[in-house]
């Protein structure tokens, strides 16, 4: 059964809605914009706000929903089976030949259904540094980097575990970023052009 539950939500986790939504806004194929990634931020370089906040939600909400309709139906094993898979079906999606986007919006939509209160703790993470460096990456890093110390501070360790695997996966799809962190070249939040 947890099979089942892991190909469902890693085929939930590969519907790249930011490549959707730009499509049918006719913005274009998200994928030769900006960076070429099928996340919010990059879909933000179109100019469309509406279609970004869109983006953010739906990839968000498919990994909360994965989440949550395996906790209710077989249970915690299940919860987190589901929120594996339908974070790898977000970075590698069969639809797009697994070249999918870096997954941050689907650890905070997973964060928050799986453990609520460490899921907005994280979204702060991300939101404050945002605020202060405009860089999506480094927000992005901080937020995953700190989330599984925030689940055993507040006595999560169940998910410490989980987390960690996922934060691993958000910093290795944004290796490209950290090079140009380091190299102080990262666009900031809301730049149309550069990667």
């Amino acid at each position: 059964m947890l099979a089942l539950v892991a190909a469902l939500a890693y085929l939930l986790g590969s519907i790249p809605f930011g490549v959707v939504i730009t499509r049918a806004m006719g913005l274009g194929d998200l994928r030769q914009i900006g960076s070429g990634n099928i996340g919010a931020t990059n879909v933000l370089r179109t100019g469309n706000k509406p279609a970004a906040a869109a983006t953010l939600i739906l990839d968000a909400g498919k990994g909360g929903i994965a989440v949550l309709i395996a906790r209710a139906t077989l249970g915690e094993d299940a919860a987190q089976v589901a929120a594996l898979a339908s974070f790898l079906g977000h970075l590698y999606p069969v639809w797009l030949g697994f070249k999918g986007g870096k997954g941050v919006a689907t650890f905070l939509g997973i964060l928050l259904a799986l453990v609520w209160p460490v899921g907005l703790i994280a979204c702060a993470t991300w939101a404050v540094t945002a605020a202060i460096t405009r860089i999506s990456s480094a927000s992005a890093l901080a937020a995953a980097a700190l989330t599984p110390g925030y689940l055993a501070f507040l006595d999560h360790s169940d998910a410490v575990l989980l987390t960690l695997l996922l934060a691993i996966l958000v910093w290795v799809r944004h290796a490209a970023n950290i090079r140009r962190l380091r190299d102080g070249t990262e666009p900031r939040i809301g730049r149309k052009k550069g990667v």
